[in-house]
């Protein structure tokens, strides 16, 4: 060894000396990221949820497991269980056989309007499911372009609805997948002599088979959870496990059944995440995935699916809010504004407690509140969640809390809403505005998280490992590699946030006072109030809150437009020669973005 050399000593050959590591720091750091959001979960998630089933799971402080068998032989518990398992099979079912197609047609496809047609088939998913509700109210009640069939209130209505809200979520997520297949196998298989039939059937789909696993499981996930849907447009003869559990709870008081309902419903979302998150690993593996795949030309062998899709977006999608709008705007048998100007009243004979717009006011500060607090909590947890442990218990961990996250997507929200009503009593925290902003927080931090993950995670690690040779601390780090993926990716999550916020109807039907109305819970309450008048104002309220919910998810769309073209993020550290620069990896292409991306909603969905 030269002379004068410390042996000790490491040296950087092109760059300035590598300082010492922080490592008790950045250890620190890391150990909040993790440690703060799962207290929040824990506080605001676990512990309600878990009070909720130990009051019908506990006699006398001990474990009495005899509700199970008491509640599981009823009949009525079964026909309830077999009407959700059913309902949610069924609009499982028509979202991927009219999905596929829709994939083929808007994501391999290049046509004019495709861009229309892609928004038209995206929003539904987004709006919420008591606004969904209503529209299909109007189109199959008495009076409705549909009312001479007799569906309202019937499974066949609700079918209809679960594959409004749930279409576009699989059109995505299978489009997403299919439109980086590498092209060549199927070319191959068709100068071998396959019909465009087989090579489909041979080639392609098993290729996008685990992302058809991913989107069916969560499109079941979500058909399954639909509260406010099924309650607005189901009435008595058709029910679920979420709106049984609110039966039980807030009409007989019976925490036994609602806790062994809400156990099996646990018991089905845990299966059906195993399923979502095993499809998601095998679909994240990419076969062959390529990024330069353009899309063909329209041909004469693509007009099957082209009409059903456009068959399906206008029919199924554009149809019920048309309908929506136009029942808005009319009382009596004519033509009027006076649903619309009556929103400033408390309705007929004082049906609300507070004004619609009023509610109005109310659900855009509780929103945009929950969407603060969830884009924290959920930014976290993402950033913890992309990094890629190498010890074997701790890849494991973060196995376990990338489930754990999801939980709050699947355990339903009126569980969620009674577990806080019984729970945060005991604190005085029921009696503060902030009850309804953190209910409904919980219910969004899932989709941020799935919304932020795949941008983190298409970051190659050599990145931040060229900024920490060339000296970046920790937090630099995070601010010049993370950051500018993490803001380019924010826009849509904030937007999923507030108009999951928005939306939420579960947990706040039960946290609601009669100062803090929300619009969802004054639009049922309008809905379910008898008179014309109240009728009308329901219809206008549910054209009013569909409104609000597209208008702030292009704000935050149109945001992260701007931030993606404008921004480059902070300052790169600079090494000897220039700044590290971010290019991912050719053999590492990134997942596609958003919740439709992964075991997660579009929830929604959320729901």
């Amino acid at each position: 060894m030269a002379a004068g050399l410390d042996p000790g000593r490491r040296l950087v050959s092109r760059g300035r000396p590598r300082g010492p590591r922080p490592g008790w720091a950045q250890g620190t750091g890391w150990a909040l990221a993790v440690a703060l959001p799962l207290g929040f979960l824990a506080l605001l998630f676990a512990w309600p949820v878990a009070t909720l089933l130990a009051r019908g799971l506990l006699v006398d402080g001990a474990l009495d497991l005899s509700g199970f068998g008491e509640v599981l032989t009823r009949e009525r518990t079964w026909r309830i269980i077999r009407q959700t398992l059913l309902q949610a099979a069924a609009g499982t079912a028509l979202c991927v056989v009219l999905g596929v197609p829709g994939a083929l047609v808007l994501y391999r496809r290049r046509f004019p309007g495709a861009g229309v047609l892609r928004a038209i088939v995206t929003v539904p998913f987004v709006l919420p499911t008591v606004v969904v509700g209503v529209a299909f109210h109007a189109l199959v009640t008495t009076g409705g372009p549909l009312g001479p069939l007799g569906l309202d209130g019937t499974m066949s209505a609700v079918v209809a609805a679960l594959v409004f809200f749930n279409y576009g979520l699989v059109v995505r997520m299978v489009g997403t997948m299919w439109s980086r297949l590498d092209p060549r196998a199927v070319e191959a298989a068709r100068s071998l002599g396959a019909s465009p039939w087989r090579a489909f059937r041979t080639v392609t789909l098993p290729s996008l088979a685990p992302a058809i696993a991913s989107a069916a499981s969560l499109a079941f996930l979500f058909c399954a959870t639909a509260y406010g849907l099924v309650l607005v447009l189901g009435g008595t003869g058709v029910g679920t496990i979420e709106t049984e559990i609110y039966v039980l709870t807030a009409q007989y008081l019976d925490l036994r059944g609602a806790a062994v309902l809400s156990a099996v419903q646990l018991v089905v979302i845990a299966g059906v995440l195993w399923v979502s998150e095993r499809a998601r690993r095998r679909s994240e593996a990419a076969l062959r995935l390529r990024l330069d795949v353009a899309p063909s030309r329209l041909g004469a062998a693509d007009a099957p699916a082209l009409a059903l899709t456009l068959l399906v977006a206008l029919g199924l999608l554009v149809a019920p809010m048309v309908v929506l709008v136009l029942r808005s705007l009319r009382r009596a048998g004519r033509w009027t504004l006076a649903n619309y100007t009556d929103l400033g009243t408390t309705g007929q004979r004082n049906a609300l407690t507070a004004t619609v717009w009023q509610a109005a006011a109310q659900s855009l500060q509780v929103a945009v509140a929950a969407a603060a607090i969830a884009l924290a909590v959920g930014a976290a947890l993402a950033l913890v969640l992309s990094r890629r442990p190498r010890p074997p218990w701790l890849a494991r961990a973060s196995a376990l809390l990338d489930a754990a996250v999801m939980l709050p997507l699947g355990v339903s929200a009126v569980t969620v809403g009674f577990g806080f009503l019984i729970t945060l009593s005991t604190v005085g925290l029921t009696a503060s505005w902030w009850i309804l902003p953190l209910a409904q927080a919980v219910v969004a931090v899932p989709l941020v998280v799935r919304t932020l993950l795949p941008a983190l995670r298409a970051i190659d690690p050599r990145q931040r490992e060229a900024a920490a040779a060339l000296g970046a601390g920790p937090g630099r780090v995070l601010a010049t590699i993370d950051g500018p993926h993490l803001l380019r990716a924010a826009g849509l999550a904030a937007g999923f946030a507030l108009a999951t916020s928005l939306g939420e109807f579960g947990a706040t039907s039960f946290l609601a006072r009669p100062t803090t109305q929300t619009l969802p819970v004054v639009l049922y309450r309008l809905i379910g109030s008898p008179g014309a008048q109240n009728q009308g104002m329901g219809l206008a309220a549910g054209v009013v809150l569909a409104a609000m919910t597209a208008a702030l998810m292009i704000v935050c769309e149109q945001a992260q437009n701007r931030w993606a073209a404008a921004g480059r993020g902070p300052a790169l550290p600079r090494g000897p020669r220039g700044p590290v620069r971010r290019t991912p990896r050719p053999d590492s292409p990134p997942a596609p973005s958003g919740p439709a991306s992964a075991s997660t909603k579009s929830t929604k969905e959320s729901s």
